[in-house]
C-alpha cells in the first residue's frame, strides 16, 4: 500500500508540473506576442521615417546639382558675352570719359574722330561709336563727316542716336536743339513696345534735365501713351500682376514655432498658418514704402552732372543683341540665389524678366522703375515717381491679396486626436477624436474624456482574468487524475486523494494567473489615464494657443488700413510737379544750334 501511495504522489507530483509548465508556456507565447506587435510598429515608424530621410535626401541632392549646373552655366555665359560683346564694354567705358575729356579739352576733335572711328570697325552694328564720330566732326566743324555720321547712327539706331543727342546738347546747355532731338526720339517710339532706354526719358523727367519746354513735350507725349494704353485691359492686369509679387514677397516666416500645439492638433493649421503669414504683408509694406518715398533725394550741385549720371546710364545699356545671353545669365544667377530650387528661381526671374525685354509697353517701364529701379537704370527720385505712378496698380494688388487670404480663414477652427497623438492612443490604437473650438472648452475636455472612457474601457477589460475556462480546466484534469488513480490503485481513497491534489494545483495556478492579470490591468488603466489627462492638456494648450493666434491675426490684420492710407498718398504724391527746378540755357547758345539740331 506504501509503494502504491507513493507512485501515486509521483504521478501527481508530474501532473502538477505538467499543468503548471503548460501555463507558463501559455503566459510566454502571449508576451511573446505583445513583443511581436510592439516590435511591427516600431518597424513601421522606422521605415516611414527612413522614407521622409530619403526623400529628403533625394531633394538636397537635386538642388546641389542644380547649384552646380547653374553656376557651371554662368561661366559659359559670361566668358560668351566677353567675347562676342566686349568691344561693346569698351565703347560704353569709352564714351563718357571722352565726352568729359572733350568738354575740358584734354582731347582734340581729331583724337575723337580718329577713336570713334576705330570703334566703328570694331563694332559694325553698334549705334554709339559712329555717334561719336559726328560729336567729333561737329566740335570741328566738319558738317559733311558729321550729317555721315549722324545717317549712320540713325541707320542703327535711330531712338537711342535722337536720346543719346538730346542728352549730349541739353549738356551743353543748348536747350532748343535738345528738344527738338527729343521730340524725334518720342516720335519714333511705340508705347506699346518701347526700348529699353525709354527708363532714361523717366530719369530725365526727374532731374529737370531739358527745361520746361522738354518736360511739357514728354509730359503731353506720355499722356496720351497712358490714355492709349490704359484702355488695355490687359495690359493693365499684367502690371497688376507684377505688383501682387511684389505684396506677396513680404509675407511673414511660418509661425509654426510660436503655435506648435495649435499645429500638431488642428486639420486647419495649414490654412490659418498661410493667413497669419499673409496678414504679416501689411506691416512689412509699410515699413519699406514709407521710408523709401520719406527718403530725401539728393539734388545735383550742377544740372550737368545729373545729366552726366543720365547719359552713363544710356551707353551703360545693353545693346538689343546681348539681350538673350543676359536672359540667360539672370536666370542661372537666379538658381544660384534660391539655391538650387528652379521653381523660386522661374518665379523670381519672371518677375524680374521685365527689365531685360527687349521692348516693353510704357506701363511696364514704370512698373521696373519703380520695382526694380537698379534694372530699370534709374534712379531713387525717379523710382518714386514710378512707385506714385503706379498707385492704382498698387492698390489693386495689394485689396485682391488682402481680400483672398480673408476668403481662406478657414471659419471652424477643429481639434483632432488620432489613435498615435500619444503612446496611450498607440496602445490600443485609440480611434479618432473630433471637436470644434467654437464650443467652449469645457464641453470639449468632457467630450474627449468620454471619448477616451468609452474606449479605453474594452482595453482595460482585457486584460481582466478569465477564470471561468480555468475552472472547467482544472475540474476536467482533477477528475482525469482521479479516474487514473483509481484506475490503477482500484481505491476510492487513492482517487478521491489524487483528485484532491489536482484541485489544490490548478487552483494554485489559477490564483496566480489571476494576480497577474490583476496587475496588469491596473497598469493598463493607469496608462489610459495618464494618456487621458496628456490628451486635455494638448487640447487645452492647443485652445489657449488659438486664443493668442485670433490676437495676432487681427493686429496684423489691422494693417491693411494702413497700407490703403499710405496708397492715397501715393496717388497725392503722383500729382506733384517735378523735384528739380529747370535751369535757363546761356543766352549766347540759343542760337549755336543749326548744326546739330533737327
Amino acid at each position: 500500500m506504501a509503494e502504491i501511495d507513493y507512485a501515486l504522489r509521483n504521478k501527481v507530483d508530474n501532473l502538477a508540473s505538467l499543468v503548471v509548465q503548460t501555463g507558463q508556456r501559455v503566459q510566454d507565447v502571449s508576451e511573446q506576442v505583445d513583443q511581436v506587435g510592439a516590435e511591427t510598429r516600431e518597424t513601421r515608424t522606422e521605415l516611414t521615417l527612413l522614407r521622409a530621410d530619403f526623400l529628403a535626401f533625394i531633394r538636397q541632392s537635386e538642388l546641389r546639382d542644380n547649384v552646380q549646373l547653374a553656376t557651371s552655366r554662368i561661366g559659359i555665359v559670361q566668358d560668351q558675352l566677353d567675347h562676342e560683346f566686349r568691344h561693346h564694354d569698351q565703347v560704353r567705358r569709352s564714351s563718357v570719359g571722352m565726352l568729359q575729356a572733350f568738354d575740358v579739352g584734354l582731347v582734340s576733335p581729331e583724337s575723337v574722330q580718329t577713336i570713334g572711328e576705330h570703334l566703328m570697325i570694331q563694332t559694325p552694328r553698334y549705334w554709339l561709336a559712329p555717334v561719336l564720330v559726328a560729336l567729333a566732326a561737329w566740335a570741328g566743324d566738319d558738317r559733311e563727316l558729321c550729317d555721315r555720321a549722324i545717317t549712320e547712327a540713325f541707320r542703327r539706331s535711330a531712338d537711342r542716336t535722337s536720346l543719346f543727342m538730346a542728352l549730349v546738347l541739353r549738356r551743353q546747355d543748348r536747350n532748343p536743339s535738345a528738344v527738338r532731338w527729343l521730340r524725334h526720339y518720342l516720335a519714333a517710339q511705340d508705347p506699346s513696345a518701347l526700348g529699353r532706354d525709354f527708363a532714361v526719358i523717366l530719369e530725365a523727367v526727374a532731374q529737370g534735365a531739358f527745361g520746361p519746354a522738354g518736360v511739357d513735350l514728354v509730359r503731353t507725349t506720355i499722356d496720351g501713351w497712358q490714355r492709349k494704353l490704359l484702355d488695355d485691359d490687359a495690359k493693365q492686369q499684367a502690371q497688376v500682376a507684377r505688383w501682387r509679387f511684389e505684396v506677396e514677397r513680404y509675407r511673414s516666416p511660418s509661425a509654426v514655432t510660436r503655435f506648435p500645439r495649435l499645429a500638431k492638433v488642428s486639420p486647419q493649421w495649414l490654412a490659418m498658418d498661410s493667413v497669419l503669414s499673409s496678414a504679416g504683408v501689411h506691416e512689412a509694406l509699410v515699413t519699406k514704402y514709407r521710408a523709401l518715398m520719406a527718403e530725401e533725394t539728393p539734388r545735383s550741385d550742377r544740372l550737368e552732372d545729373a545729366v552726366d549720371d543720365i547719359l552713363d546710364r544710356l551707353v551703360g545699356e545693353y545693346d538689343t543683341e546681348e539681350l538673350p545671353l543676359r536672359r540667360e545669365l539672370a536666370h542661372h544667377e537666379a538658381v544660384v540665389r534660391n539655391k538650387g530650387d528652379l521653381a523660386a528661381a522661374q518665379r523670381e526671374h519672371d518677375s524680374r524678366s521685365a527689365a531685360l525685354d527687349a521692348v516693353q509697353d510704357f506701363l511696364t517701364i514704370q512698373t521696373t522703375s519703380a520695382l526694380d529701379p537698379q534694372a530699370a537704370g534709374v534712379s531713387k527720385a525717379t523710382q518714386q515717381l514710378s512707385i506714385a505712378a503706379c498707385h492704382e496698380w498698387f492698390g489693386r494688388a495689394h485689396a485682391s491679396f488682402t481680400l483672398d487670404y480673408r476668403r481662406s480663414l478657414p471659419t471652424d477652427v477643429q481639434a483632432v486626436f488620432e489613435g498615435d497623438h500619444n503612446a496611450g492612443a498607440i496602445a490600443f490604437k485609440l480611434p479618432r477624436w473630433t471637436g470644434s473650438f467654437q464650443q467652449p472648452m469645457e464641453t470639449l475636455e468632457d467630450s474627449l474624456s468620454q471619448h477616451w472612457d468609452r474606449h479605453g474601457k474594452p482595453f482595460i477589460d482585457g486584460f481582466a482574468f478569465r477564470a471561468g475556462g480555468w475552472y472547467v480546466m482544472v475540474a476536467v484534469a482533477a477528475a482525469v487524475v482521479a479516474a487514473v488513480f483509481g484506475g490503477c490503485t482500484g481505491s476510492a481513497a487513492a482517487a478521491l486523494l489524487s483528485g484532491v491534489v489536482a484541485v489544490g494545483v490548478g487552483a494554485a495556478i489559477v490564483y496566480g494567473k489571476a494576480d497577474a492579470a490583476a496587475r496588469r490591468q491596473q497598469e493598463a488603466r493607469e496608462l489610459v489615464e495618464r494618456a487621458r489627462h496628456d490628451s486635455i492638456v494638448q487640447l487645452r494648450a492647443a485652445g489657449a494657443e488659438l486664443v493668442d493666434w485670433n490676437t495676432a491675426f487681427r493686429e496684423a490684420d489691422s494693417g491693411e488700413q494702413q497700407v490703403r492710407a499710405m496708397i492715397a498718398d501715393f496717388a497725392a504724391a503722383g500729382q506733384a510737379s517735378a523735384p528739380y527746378e529747370r535751369r535757363v540755357a546761356r543766352p549766347d547758345a540759343a542760337d549755336d544750334d543749326q548744326q546739330t539740331g533737327r
